[in-house]
């Protein structure tokens, strides 16, 4: 089996997951610019195969912290970008427990319940990143096939705290001294903070588990 997949994250730790799989991992660190630069270099190296790989937040009652969100299509504004069939299908056949839908991609943190409920009403998505539009955009501008793989962070019905709203290095690794100045500016934040982390921690093990149940390179059936 040769070639080179693509694991577009946000994160290091969805980075550090991905690399497992033999994936190449391309950082965001919610950065879009930044993003889109780093995967056109990637692509130029050759690819058969683009996933966006990594958690999100819910838009919808029915997806639980810790589900996995296997994405039909991938809308930003007007854009609307179909995942590939075939290897949708794969992914689907060994994530029976994971839920078919439509991510929105958005270029900023949706970080208050009310800017989900009016993407919600725009997109008719079932969850929201930051990354997955920006990835689906290169694939179907170099003819190559994608798909989208999310774990839920966080619920429909919750905001994220200050501090976990802050912009990340371009590693994709959290400021902490930021985070740590958020918090002294506003410790009333500090339950909401550590019920994020939980919550987030159980995504990532959602997201290692699907990894592992899908296998290497995430079950991509465009390799030689």
């Amino acid at each position: 089996m040769s070639g080179n997949v693509i694991a577009v994250t946000g994160l290091a730790r969805e980075a550090r997951i991905a690399r497992r799989a033999k994936l190449t991992p391309v950082i965001s660190g919610t950065d879009g610019e930044l993003l889109t630069r780093r995967l056109e270099a990637a692509v130029a190296q050759g690819a058969k195969g683009i996933v966006s790989f990594g958690i999100a937040g819910a838009l919808v009652p029915l997806l639980k912290i810790g589900d996995v969100v296997v994405a039909t299509h991938v809308v930003h504004g007007d854009e609307r970008y179909p995942t590939d069939a075939e290897w949708t299908r794969v992914i689907r056949a060994k994530l029976p427990s994971a839920v078919p839908g439509v991510i929105a991609g958005h270029d900023q943190i949706v970080s208050h319940v009310d800017g989900k409920r009016r993407l919600l009403s725009l997109t008719g998505a079932f969850a929201v990143d930051m990354e997955s539009h920006i990835a689906a955009r290169s694939a179907a501008r170099h003819g190559i096939p994608f798909v989208a793989i999310r774990s839920i962070s966080d619920a429909y019905n919750r905001g994220l705290p200050p501090a976990a709203q802050l912009p990340l290095k371009p590693s994709g690794r959290i400021q902490l001294r930021k985070v740590f100045a958020s918090v002294a500016n506003e410790p009333s934040q500090i339950p909401d903070l550590m019920r994020t982390g939980r919550e987030a921690g159980r995504a990532f093990s959602a997201l290692l588990r699907s990894r592992n149940a899908l296998g290497l390179f995430l079950g991509c059936p465009y390799l030689g």
